[in-house]
C-alpha cells in the first residue's frame, strides 16, 4: 500500500511539474503585442492651468494626475513666476510664463528663467489684430535673442471672427500675415465648434469648424511650423458642458489634420463679469467637477494611441458624406486604400506617415449618431487595427468594417513598401 501511495504522489509531482515547465515555457515563447503608445508624450496644454495663488506641488500634480503635461496661468511678477516653476517642476510639469516684467524686460526675463528646468515656453498675448503683428514680432525677437530654445508663444484668432478683430480683409490673410511676420515657433489658433443656443436646443456642430483646420493645417505645413489646435472644457453661453463625445470629435479632428500639441480652455473655472463660466475641471473655490475625471480619462485615451499621432506627418485628408463640410475636399482612396463607405453625416479620413508606417484615420464627424466605415483595401499589404490601448490587431481578408461612436475614431496601420 505504502509503494502504490508513493507512486501515485510520485506521478502527481511529475505531472505537476510538467505542468509548470509547459506554462514556463509558453509565457517564455508568447510575443509580446505590438503598440503604438511608446514614444514621446503627446504634449497638452492647460490654459487657466494652475493658478498663481494656488500653485503649490500639490495642485500642479492633481494636474499632472489628470493628463496634462503643460499649463499657462498669468503671474503678476518674476518672483511669482519663479514660485510657480518651482512647484510644476515636482510635478514634472512644463510652465509657460507670462508677467509684467516679460512685457518690460524681455530680455531680462528670459535670462532669468530660461535655464529653469520646467520652463516650457513665453505666452506674449491672445488673439492678436493683424494690426499688432509688427510689435509682436519685435517682442518675440528680443526674446529668442536670448532664448532661442523655447518657443515664443502667441494664439490666433479663429474663422468666426470678422475683418475688424483679424485686422484683414479675410482669414486666410491674417493667417498669412502673422507667418510672415511674427517668428514664433509654432502656429496656434483656438476655434470652439460645439455649440446649443438655449438649453432644451440641439447642440451643434460650427459650419467652419473643418474650414479652418484647412487653412491652418496647410499654413502651418508650409511655413514648417507645429500646429496647436484647441478643444472645450469649460461651459459658457453658447458652450455646452463638454461630453465624451465632444472632447472625442475636436480632439481626434485636430489630431488628423496634424496637430502637434492640444490645447485645453481651461482647467481652471475663471471667474468673469462678462462670461459664465462654469464646470471646467477645476471650480473657482478650487473643488474637482465631473469634467475633472472626463478628461483625466480622455487623456489617458490619447495617450494610449499617441504613437499613431506624435511625430506623423499629413499625407492627406478628405471627408466622407452626402455634404462634406465647407472648404474641405471629398476623400479620395489611393493604394493600399481601394474604396472607402461611410453611412450617415461621414469622416473625417486622414492618411498620416512616420517613417515607414502609415496609418487610416476616420473620425466620425456626427456628435450624436454612430456610424458605420466599410474600407477596402487591395491586399497588397498587412493591416492592423490601432485598439484603443494602442495594440495592434492584424486583420484578416481585404474588407473591414468597423462601428464609430459620435466624434470617435478607427484608426488602421500598415507598413509601407
Amino acid at each position: 500500500m505504502a509503494h502504490y501511495f508513493f507512486n501515485i504522489c510520485r506521478n502527481c509531482f511529475l505531472a505537476v511539474v510538467g505542468f509548470v515547465l509547459v506554462s514556463a515555457v509558453t509565457a517564455v515563447a508568447a510575443e509580446p503585442a505590438v503598440t503604438v503608445n511608446d514614444g514621446p508624450l503627446l504634449p497638452i496644454f492647460a490654459w487657466e492651468g494652475v493658478p498663481a495663488a494656488e500653485a503649490t506641488p500639490e495642485r500642479f500634480k492633481e494636474l499632472a494626475d489628470a493628463g496634462f503635461t503643460i499649463s499657462f496661468s498669468g503671474a503678476p511678477d518674476n518672483a511669482t513666476v519663479t514660485k510657480m516653476l518651482d512647484a510644476a517642476e515636482t510635478a514634472g510639469v512644463k510652465l509657460y510664463i507670462s508677467s509684467a516684467e516679460l512685457h518690460s524686460d524681455p530680455e531680462g526675463t528670459a535670462r532669468l528663467f530660461k535655464n529653469h528646468p520646467a520652463l516650457g515656453g513665453y505666452h506674449l498675448v491672445d488673439e492678436p489684430s493683424a494690426k499688432s503683428f509688427g510689435d509682436l514680432g519685435a517682442w518675440t525677437r528680443r526674446i529668442q535673442s536670448v532664448d532661442a530654445e523655447h518657443p515664443v508663444y502667441i494664439n490666433l484668432l479663429p474663422t468666426y471672427g470678422n475683418p475688424e478683430g483679424w485686422g484683414t480683409p479675410d482669414y486666410a490673410t491674417y493667417v498669412e500675415r502673422f507667418l510672415a511676420e511674427v517668428p514664433t515657433q509654432q502656429l496656434s489658433y483656438d476655434h470652439y465648434p460645439i455649440v446649443q443656443g438655449a438649453a432644451d436646443s440641439p447642440v451643434t456642430l460650427r459650419s467652419d469648424f473643418y474650414e479652418n483646420l484647412e487653412i491652418c493645417s496647410a499654413a502651418a505645413r508650409e511655413a514648417n511650423r507645429p500646429l496647436w489646435t484647441f478643444a472645450l472644457l469649460v461651459a459658457h453661453t453658447p458652450y455646452p458642458i463638454p461630453t465624451l463625445a465632444h472632447l472625442r470629435l475636436q480632439a481626434y479632428s485636430d489630431l488628423a489634420y496634424g496637430t502637434d500639441t492640444l490645447q485645453y480652455f481651461t482647467y481652471w473655472t475663471p471667474v468673469s463679469t462678462i462670461w459664465n463660466f462654469h464646470e471646467a475641471p477645476i471650480n473657482p473655490e478650487g473643488k474637482r467637477t465631473p469634467t475633472y475625471d472626463l478628461v483625466k480619462a480622455f487623456n489617458a485615451e490619447l495617450q494610449a494611441v499617441r504613437g499613431v499621432f506624435v511625430g506623423s506627418q499629413v499625407e492627406s485628408v478628405g471627408h466622407t458624406g452626402a455634404a462634406i463640410p465647407a472648404g474641405t475636399k471629398p476623400f479620395a482612396a489611393a493604394a493600399p486604400i481601394k474604396s472607402l463607405q461611410t453611412e450617415g453625416t461621414g469622416v473625417v479620413a486622414s492618411r498620416l506617415a512616420k517613417g515607414d508606417q502609415r496609418f487610416l484615420v476616420l473620425v466620425n464627424r456626427d456628435l450624436h449618431q454612430p456610424t458605420t466605415a466599410t474600407v477596402e483595401f487591395d491586399g497588397s499589404t498587412r493591416v492592423s487595427a490601432v485598439a484603443k490601448d494602442g495594440t495592434l490587431q492584424p486583420l484578416e481578408g481585404a474588407t473591414h468594417s468597423v462601428a464609430i461612436e459620435p466624434g470617435d475614431v478607427a484608426i488602421y496601420a500598415w507598413q509601407a513598401e
